[in-house]
């Protein structure tokens, strides 16, 4: 019977969970004559799962970058005051969230495409796409034709100066066929449930009043063209296996740049496209795109409140997409409470190579934009370029300094990782699609730790961002039901905290375990 046979025959203690097995044996054993003395049999009790905090720790002086840290001690009571005690409530939920991402602008397709060898661009795609300990990033963003960031201007029905194409018969994606939509496929080759969210920053020149790419509005006799132009890109799309989740009508609907494509598309505009054409031709597809409407800055409120408050369009709206550039999130509450059964998404946000940005932009990216924006609804956050070369580029206009997630060495297909990269893989990496946000404290004004947490749907786990913004060390208490611990944060850091209720003492599951540790049965 192996070396658990080799005991002594006094009585053995049986843990309750192995009952079943305890008794077959007993009733085997009871059956022989009674002149054969049955072994005991002991069988030992599964080791309980290991109780832990566990910590990843980034500073802004980059001294450390999503570090794993020693587990945090659990059971620490109140004790000496804490800069900041945290509470944490994972039965009070909010919205579910989809995702974080990046934009697949043209400029970051041709330089995976053009300045990486295969296996590199593979490895790179797996580090971003990939599940955790990847970053996971599980959204993109697609321009529906040119961008700034692209290589030269187009749309995808471009004429001839004075040429009309009302049909849309000379529509066509093939400025994407060799870079985009192949960078696409190899992402989904990684991530099947990529979603995609596609802008448009112009449409075709001849829809427009100024009959060019820059600036200009579009003309009211082609709204329902345009309706039909960004049906088609969907559809199209579709046709190569790429699943549109949501469009915009127009990036930055309500600014007009000089040296890229743009259009002016007001709000009276957009919710008459909305309602008459873009809804319902969307809506009469089996397979949903969401439309999300604005596309634009936190400063502006009066445009998305106007679109939703209009009932004909706001039936076929989704959600609100913002940007970072301008205003603070609170904006997105103020919509979510005006109207809180549309989602909340924040499509585009650039860090770059400016004053305020020299001395290292982990702290405003991973406080300032994730942590608020997700405090404030957001259920994905997709940063602007996924990857740009060492010149910020390539480029058509716009901005000459705007950073990717990741660096791309033109010349070698080198990596390196912006601040902006590991401020997302504090969230990306750990609050998985599914989770919900759970209630947190807010700290005071005054107080330099900004906090947000999750319960990840899959396995219960709790996950806790923290940013201390201050110079000095500040320390936390976190309670969450019966766990308890403390910790100290570094100056100028970002830390996520992960555990799991079930595992920790005090737990329902951990009560359970020692209940049947006491309560055992004793079988001859």
């Amino acid at each position: 019977m192996g070396e658990h046979a080799r005991t002594s025959s006094r009585w053995t203690a049986i843990p309750f969970h192995a009952l079943i097995a305890v008794l077959t044996l007993a009733a085997v054993y009871g059956s022989r004559p009674r002149t054969q003395v049955a072994k005991p049999i002991v069988i030992p009790a599964p080791l309980p799962a290991k109780a832990a905090v566990k910590l990843w720790l980034s500073t802004a002086d980059r001294r450390l970058r999503l570090a794993p840290q020693p587990d945090v001690e659990i059971g620490a009571s109140a004790g000496a005051p804490a800069d900041a005690v945290i509470d944490i409530d994972i039965h009070r939920t909010y919205q579910s969230i989809v995702g974080f991402g990046a934009a697949l602008t043209d400029s970051s397709a041709w330089l995976l495409q053009n300045r990486m060898d295969g296996p590199q661009r593979h490895a790179l795609l797996q580090e971003l796409f990939g599940p955790p300990p990847n970053l996971g990033l599980t959204m993109t963003r697609l321009t529906i034709g040119a961008s700034d960031f692209s290589l030269k201007q187009y749309t995808l029905d471009d004429l001839p100066r004075g040429g009309v194409d009302p049909s849309l018969q000379y529509f066509n994606v093939a400025s994407s066929l060799r870079d985009v939509i192949p960078t696409v496929r190899e992402v989904m080759a990684i991530d099947p449930q990529l979603r995609i969210i596609a802008s448009p920053w112009s449409a075709p020149a001849w829809m427009k009043t100024s009959t060019n790419l820059i600036g200009g509005a579009l003309l009211e006799q082609y709204e329902s063209t345009y309706a039909d132009y960004l049906v088609k890109y969907v559809d199209t799309y579709r046709g190569y296996g790429i699943p549109i989740f949501a469009l915009t009508l127009q990036n930055e609907p309500g600014f007009i740049p000089m040296t890229y494509p743009g259009m002016d598309l007001p709000a009276s505009m957009q919710a008459r496209i909305i309602a008459q054409y873009l809804g319902p031709a969307l809506a009469s597809r089996k397979a949903k795109t969401r439309i999300l409407a604005w596309d634009h800055n936190w400063d502006e409120r009066e445009q998305p409140l106007s679109l939703l408050a209009d009932p004909d369009a706001a039936r076929y709206i989704d959600g609100i997409a913002w940007h970072c550039y301008r205003g603070d999130p609170d904006a997105q509450s103020l919509v979510h409470r005006a109207f809180p059964g549309k989602d909340t998404y924040i499509t585009e946000c650039s860090g770059g190579d400016w004053a305020s940005s020299r001395h290292g932009e982990l702290l405003w990216f991973a406080r300032d934009l994730l942590l608020a924006g997700l405090r404030n609804w957001a259920r994905g956050v997709v940063y602007w370029n996924l990857a740009l070369d060492e010149h910020y580029g390539p480029h058509f206009g716009g901005c000459g300094s705007c950073k990717g997630l990741v660096v791309i060495d033109s010349r070698t297909g080198e990596v390196s990782r912006n601040d902006e990269y590991y401020a997302f893989a504090h969230f990306s990496r750990f609050v998985l699609p599914g989770a919900v946000r759970v209630r947190s404290s807010a700290a005071e004004k005054d107080i330099a730790i900004a906090d947000v947490a999750f319960r990840n749907a899959h396995d219960g786990t709790v996950v806790l961002v923290l940013v201390n913004s201050d110079t000095d060390a500040r320390s936390v208490f976190v309670r969450q039901g019966e766990t308890r611990f403390r910790y100290t944060m570094p100056p100028q850091s970002v830390a996520t905290f992960v555990w799991n209720p079930a595992q920790l003492p005090g737990s329902w599951a951990t009560r359970v375990r020692r209940w049947s540790k006491r309560h055992t049965l004793r079988l001859p």
